[in-house]
């Protein structure tokens, strides 16, 4: 063990953490971004492209072969690293609404988020999805516009539209110069800086390099013309009239939202982001928790011995190990390797002696952590998604939400005999949270179905179960699209013909539907009953 640490130690490294997810509709940017931010700590030298081509560089938070070969985050990954003073412990989620699960649970983590916008399409679907659940959980979020370099919306527009489509005032922090073609860097609305930006010949794989200068110094040297310097002032001078001036504590409870703008391929306004995030986000914040009298306790970061919870469950990171990994949160306390704590579910004590701190799959191992860290965990098959540990007990965290599924399918391998392997694979795959295991309510005995949020995570399902256990699957899909969970006696229940209860690894209720109509039909005659749209 290592020499006790000062209260005043802990608090010193507790206020160095920046835990923070990045959210966003798919294709907006959230990974090349996160990409930038690996160039721009020095973790990598060169950034690889989201979508390399023969011989290019795959995307470092994309670890996941699948990923890799489509483009696209299918499973929050977690990476940790210094950056100019602070730690940063960056949840990079999947932006395809079939994860969103993931997304949910992964910002249950994060003290912030990063809320990346397409400049050309604005506020998509998902991502007013994904900041509902940033809201109802009052995590405070930075926006980051991203593709300023191609032809998009007028910039005063997209603000308009983050407060009337998402309800959030919004401050811009700086203040794009150009767009399209014309994108040339961006001015700080606070200092009237301007930051002029230069192509790199390595493009967005190298750092950007800029000019910091006052605009009239921009038009004296001709990076900008007089029209252009003109268009400017006007621009600062309506934002500085009709605009929200920024509030941090307004922004710490998330009523307004910092916007930024920039190009994350090619790097032109990106540090600057990244340097004002670093002093704008909050560090670890005291966790609500049930205290084991039932009454709801605040966990203080610095205050309580060592706690923290599972948020992720993720097998096969490593081919090399084919071990399963646990996600957890440090959320107070100084974190030791070797340490025994209590699983609060189990009532057992275990031993945390092979931890690591994680780079998408790269893992090394950490000897200790702080609050807002996180931490891989090897699994020996005990954690699940939401278990507390900690060193006294007593408490447990909230729950994990847990939200009805919208496909259903019956899955079985292709090969009878590897149906060992098989059973294996979902069983693994279902712990993590990737799908469901659903069991028929009136004859639990019968074959199990497999349920999801959506259809492409059947597909990843497939490729997993094919690449990490050596099984190939065929699928049937059911015709239910839509589900509830039912709290009350389902004997009682008054359902159209068709539906199917069935009951999950918990054994709540859930009640399978075919059509829209008959969500609303049971809602209506159950007045008794609760249909939630999600439970803990």
């Amino acid at each position: 063990m290592t020499e006790p640490i000062s209260a005043g130690e802990l608090a010193a490294e507790t206020a160095k953490r920046r835990t923070f997810a990045i959210i966003s509709h798919p294709d907006a940017g959230k990974t090349t971004l996160t990409e930038k931010l690996l160039l721009y700590s020095g973790q990598i030298g060169v950034a690889g492209m989201v979508r390399a081509r023969k011989g290019g560089r795959a995307t470092s938070s994309d670890w996941m072969k699948l990923e890799q070969e489509r483009g696209i985050s299918v499973s929050a990954s977690a990476m940790q690293f210094p950056y100019k003073g602070t730690i940063i412990n960056v949840l990079d989620t999947p932006g395809h609404q079939d994860f969103s699960e993931d997304t949910y649970r992964t910002l249950t983590a994060a003290d912030s988020a990063v809320m990346v916008l397409d400049g050309g399409k604005g506020v998509e679907e998902q991502t007013r999805k994904l900041f509902a659940v940033c809201r109802m959980q009052r995590t405070p979020i930075l926006t980051f516009i991203n593709k300023m370099d191609l032809h998009g919306k007028d910039p005063l527009e997209l603000l308009q539209e983050v407060e009337e489509v998402l309800g959030i005032q919004a401050s811009p922090i700086n203040w794009p110069i150009g767009y399209g073609s014309g994108f040339k860097g961006v001015i700080t609305i606070a200092s009237r800086q301007v930051m002029l930006f230069r192509k790199s010949e390595l493009g967005g794989a190298a750092k950007a390099d800029f000019t910091t200068i006052s605009v009239d110094e921009a038009r004296r040297s001709g990076a900008l013309t007089d029209e252009e310097a003109a268009a400017l002032r006007d621009e600062l001078e309506l934002l500085t009239a009709a605009g929200n001036p920024f509030s941090r504590d307004a922004f710490l409870r998330g009523e307004i939202t910092p916007v930024f703008f920039g190009s994350a391929l090619t790097n032109f306004g990106v540090e600057p982001f990244f340097d004002s995030f670093t002093e704008l986000a909050p560090p670890p914040h005291a966790y609500p928790a049930d205290a084991s009298n039932g009454d709801t306790v605040d966990i203080d970061p610095c205050a309580q011995p060592f706690s923290a919870y599972v948020f992720k469950i993720q097998a096969n990171m490593n081919p090399k190990h084919r071990d399963s990994m646990a996600y957890m949160r440090v959320c107070s306390g100084r974190f030791e390797r070797d340490m025994v704590v209590k699983h609060h579910r189990s009532g057992k004590e275990i031993r945390l002696s092979r931890s690591y701190s994680l780079v998408a799959k790269d893992r090394n191992t950490v000897d200790e952590a702080f609050p807002g860290d996180v931490i891989g965990v090897i699994n020996p098959g005990v954690f699940a998604i939401g278990d507390t540990v900690s060193l006294q007990g007593g408490f447990n965290y909230k729950p994990m939400p847990q939200f009805p599924p919208e496909i259903v399918a019956q899955i079985r391998p292709t090969d009878v005999l590897k149906h060992k392997q098989f059973e294996k694979g979902i069983t693994q795959l279902a712990h993590e949270g990737a799908v469901q295991i659903l069991r028929s309510y009136r004859n639990p005995k019968d074959p199990p179905l497999v349920a999801a949020v959506g259809k492409l995570q059947f597909e990843v399902l497939q490729f997993r179960l094919k690449e990490e256990y050596g099984v190939s699957s065929a699928i049937d899909f059911l015709p239910y699209r839509h589900s509830v969970y039912v709290l009350g006696d389902v004997k009682s229940l008054t359902l159209p013909m068709g539906t199917f209860m069935a009951l999950d690894a918990r054994d709540r209720n859930v009640l399978l539907l075919s059509a829209e109509w008959e969500k609303k039909y049971v809602r209506e005659k159950n007045p008794d009953h609760q249909f939630p749209d999600f439970v803990r």
